[in-house]
């Protein structure tokens, strides 16, 4: 097998506890790498696995057994000295929010320690009939009972198995109270504060009663070509260590360095996206975050850039002694866009959504939309439950996060999502999202670009799909105006195809901003011993990005859904840099298409040929 790859894969079906062992296909990595990539591939096979047995995947139910659950990592990851290499993919084949593909992502130390423990992925099948938890361990897979840990949270079972299973390189992922509650917005979380969140996939696992997966070993990643990858990797570590972003702004305030950042450009959605302008911007800020709450900093396994915030809040109402984040997306959610400017309950809503397992985008938009219908007049004050949800009720936005976990009270109906919740009361029109996803903290009518990813992206609202922040505003690799549409559809194809390379090597998305496709075609090349070209790089990006399309068509998405809230393309923004300005889709949309290879959202049988991928 190449190098960068334990050359093993695990099938575990829960339904009959049956555990084998698969090798990797060495063709199939060629063409699609790992994490995302093989994941990908491999859920496709179960498409036509189903449909051969007359099984529509648009019938398949996200919590049923048909549904599948894939952890993934890729050649960069576990390898030392590549840059950030200690994130891993999960990919289902529906997820419950959305109904679309599930995917996430997630940094810490899980995905290096699950080759450790000598696999590269895990293939989860079925459903077990009682709770129980995943270990491996020096390359033996064994199904444990969990009844005891079934009802922890986050932190308790983390630290409970870690000590139990013991080992080397020891990592637990797993859920909390949300996904055992089938919440659709939960998440997995490993190594305590990381999330593989977004779409639902801590539900599946609980659906399937699956509490944790505990990976533990000392088996290590060789690399083809060491003294060749050793230049490679000394001149990728070098630029970035000297980039502005990862270099100095990443390390010294996080990611929430961005929340002053966007907010100037007009492009922090406040109270639920009326506007894109907070005024109390500065006091959720990644600079008043690091003044007032940083206890340190941390980092993923062997990152350099090192953005993780360990923090507190030392006194009153919302006292938390030690916790990890928020990050800007989370500061975002569950501070911007439901008008709270208390940073201490932000911090604390951000420490309930990692013990309990909840995404905190869609758990605070969520809350931000149920907060202007209420204060529209929508929601019954019998429903509420005498929860206060008013636009800056810090109280009330701590309390509807632990609520949301356990679907207690009103949390019954913030744990359907801001689509679901929104169309319960008759206005669907105040759900942020797309494709039922609520999308993250850029206003599509201050950054174009943004728009159209976040329409096209196969996931739903997703900034991390194809992240055009970086030209549109920091400039990198050159400065787009954020305002214009000319040139955009290039610019998010480009970028969507090179992240799914990214996520497939995988390791960290911010490394992008110091590297480009060169560089990982160097990387890889060093590793694997196979010759990978810059342009080759993108192609690959470009399968996957097809063959993820091509699911999505499948579970009956296609150019209906790419699209944006009506609120982005009809409501002018009111005020800052963009007043005036909406989000400018139908023109860029058609480009993208052209440039993609798609008629109303569907990949053409010539692109697909041209991309060898046999459907």
């Amino acid at each position: 097998m190449a190098g960068g790859y334990v050359g093993k894969i695990l099938k575990v079906d829960l339904t009959t506890k049956n555990v084998s062992t698969e090798p990797i296909d060495e063709g199939v990595a060629k063409k699609y790498l790992g994490g995302k990539g093989y994941a990908v591939y491999l859920l496709y096979q179960y498409i036509k696995e189903y449909e051969l047995k007359g099984l529509s995947p648009k019938d398949i139910d996200p919590l049923g057994p048909e549904n599948v659950l894939i952890f993934a990592t890729g050649p960069g990851t576990g390898v030392p000295r590549f840059p950030s290499p200690g994130r891993y993919h999960v990919m289902a084949l529906k997820a419950p929010l959305t109904g679309s593909i599930g995917s996430g992502n997630a940094g810490g130390k899980w995905g290096t320690s699950l080759k450790n423990s000598g696999f590269d992925g895990i293939v989860l099948e079925g459903v077990s009939d009682t709770p129980v938890y995943l270990a491996i361990v020096d390359g033996k897979a064994e199904i444990r009972d969990a009844g005891d840990l079934w009802g922890r949270n986050i932190f308790d079972t983390t630290r409970v198995l870690t000590s139990v299973v013991g080992g080397k390189n020891t990592s637990v992922t797993c859920i909390g109270p949300a996904g055992e509650n089938l919440v659709p917005m939960a998440v997995i979380m490993n190594d305590e504060h990381r999330a593989a969140g977004r779409a639902g996939l801590g539900a599946i696992m609980g659906s399937k009663k699956l509490k944790a997966i505990v990976v533990s070993g000392d088996q290590k990643v060789s690399v083809a070509n060491p003294e060749e990858f050793k230049d490679v990797a000394d001149r990728c570590l070098d630029a970035l260590k000297k980039n502005p972003v990862t270099g100095e702004g990443l390390p010294t305030y996080g990611t929430a360095v961005l929340v002053n950042i966007i907010n100037n450009v007009g492009a922090l959605p406040y109270k639920n996206w009326q506007t894109g302008v907070n005024p109390d911007a500065e006091s959720i800020s990644g600079e008043t975050l690091s003044e007032k709450y940083l206890i340190r900093k941390n980092m993923c396994w062997a990152c350099t850039i090192g953005c993780g915030r360990v923090t507190n809040v030392k006194s009153g109402p919302f006292q938390i002694l030690a916790s990890e984040g928020p990050e800007y997306e989370s500061i975002w959610a569950l501070g911007s866009s439901t008008g709270v400017k208390d940073l201490d309950a932000v911090v604390k809503a951000n420490h309930y959504c990692d013990e309990l397992g909840l995404d905190t985008i869609s758990s605070g938009s969520t809350i931000a939309a149920a907060m202007e219908l209420n204060e529209k007049g929508y929601i019954p004050e019998e429903d509420l439950q005498g929860l206060d949800l008013k636009f800056g009720n810090a109280s009330a936005m701590v309390e509807a996060v632990w609520r949301t976990a356990y679907k207690v009270g009103f949390g019954k109906y913030l744990a359907l999502g801001s689509k679901k919740l929104c169309e319960s009361y008759g206005h669907a029109e105040l759900s942020m999202s797309v494709k039922g996803l609520e999308m993250p903290a850029y206003d599509p009518r201050a950054v174009k670009g943004i728009g159209l990813n976040y329409a096209t992206s196969n996931r739903g609202g997703c900034h991390v799909t194809g992240y055009t922040i970086a030209p549109e505003v920091a400039g990198i690799p050159e400065k787009l105006d954020p305002l214009a549409t000319e040139g955009k559809a290039l610019w998010v194809k480009i970028f969507q195809d090179f992240t799914s390379t990214v996520n497939s090597t995988i390791n960290c998305l911010f490394d992008t901003f110091a590297l480009g496709a060169k560089d990982y075609g160097e990387l890889l090349s060093a590793v694997t011993g196979w010759d990978i070209s810059e342009d080759e790089i993108l192609k690959i990006g470009e399968r996957i990005y097809n063959l993820e399309r091509v699911i999505i068509n499948r579970l009956g998405f296609d150019g209906k859904d790419d699209t944006l809230p009506t609120r982005l393309l009809k409501e002018p923004m009111p005020e800052g840099p963009a007043k005036g300005q909406v989000a400018d889709l139908e023109k860029m949309k058609e480009e993208y298409y052209k440039l993609r290879g798609w008629v109303n959202g569907i990949p053409t049988p010539g692109k697909l040929r041209e991309l060898e991928i046999e459907v």
